[in-house]
């Protein structure tokens, strides 16, 4: 509701956790769930609110958790039920090696191919992280028309490591950026994390490897990827207008040198001046447009 007030585009997802820890699981008993009421609850929500029409602003995927926070009855019967009902899977993985360890040590398999025995990889899949993948795993992802969300300011603040994001670039993978979370990503800002992945990229292998557009390409298209949206990601004739503004031209960005992308990428992370959501203001000037932003920070 607050998404459709402020103008945005939302893609939530109806998370779940089935798995506790008396069952071996990592998240506490009293906020897991049972099966048959998570997958009718998520049927329910996109049977509500999904829209599958050109332009749509609200868009359900299917989301269970983590490897150790639910079974695998879940993530196999949450890939039927998304196939099922048209809509994209989404699900944390291969974030830290401690989940390397559980998977290897409770399933005989790695992360990845965890999934790839429950059913859960392929063209309507995006995986957040994917931080401790090798070439095979890579590969597979490529093969598989699997999409990465890339959360490199996460992964860092978490000591979690740093996601192969170049590897996966060059091997066809679809990667977009994101934030993970305000419990692990304090500010929430994707343009400086577009800034951190373009920096970690480079930490890793060399200023040659990721370029202040490549960083931004990654931070749109490769957004649009993760959500399977062709409509939107890029300012083209019948493209949704979406459009984001920022103002490049104060003392804070003299050191880019002219150039625009380069600005808004290295320098200061500065906040959108004026946001179009399908071609309607979202922020003008700063400001949101459509709610007060004095209610928003002591809702």
């Amino acid at each position: 509701e607050v998404a459709g007030q402020l103008g945005l585009r939302f893609h939530p997802c109806r998370g779940s956790m089935d798995l506790g820890e008396s069952g071996g699981g990592l998240p506490p008993d009293r906020v897991v769930e049972d099966i048959d009421s998570i997958l009718a609850a998520t049927d329910e929500a996109i049977q509500r609110f999904h829209n599958p029409a050109p332009g749509s602003m609200l868009r359900i995927a299917v989301g269970p958790c983590s490897p150790f926070s639910v079974s695998q009855r879940l993530i196999r019967e949450s890939a039927a039920l998304a196939r099922r009902r048209n809509v994209r899977l989404h699900t944390h993985i291969a974030e830290t090696l401690d989940e390397e360890s559980y998977c290897q040590s409770t399933f005989n398999r790695r992360p990845l191919e965890l999934l790839e025995d429950l059913g859960f990889l392929g063209p309507d899949v995006w995986l957040a992280h994917c931080v401790h993948v090798d070439d095979a795993d890579i590969r597979q992802m490529a093969a598989t028309h699997t999409a990465v969300a890339w959360c490199p300011t996460s992964n860092m603040r978490l000591g979690s490591g740093f996601a192969p994001a170049r590897e996966m670039i060059d091997a066809g993978v679809q990667v977009g950026l994101a934030v993970d979370g305000s419990a692990s990503n304090d500010s929430g800002n994707l343009l400086a994390e577009a800034r951190q992945a373009m920096l970690t990229t480079r930490g890793r292998k060399g200023p040659a490897s990721m370029s202040a557009r490549q960083a931004l390409r990654v931070a749109t298209r490769g957004g649009a990827a993760c959500l399977g949206r062709d409509d939107v990601g890029s300012l083209q004739v019948g493209k949704r207008a979406d459009i984001a503004l920022f103002a490049t031209d104060g003392l804070a960005f003299r050191g880019a040198e002219g150039d625009p992308v380069a600005a808004l990428v290295f320098c200061n992370p500065g906040p959108v001046q004026h946001l179009f959501v399908e071609g309607k203001p979202v922020v003008h000037e700063g400001h949101l447009v459509n709610l007060s932003e004095a209610t928003m920070i002591w809702a």
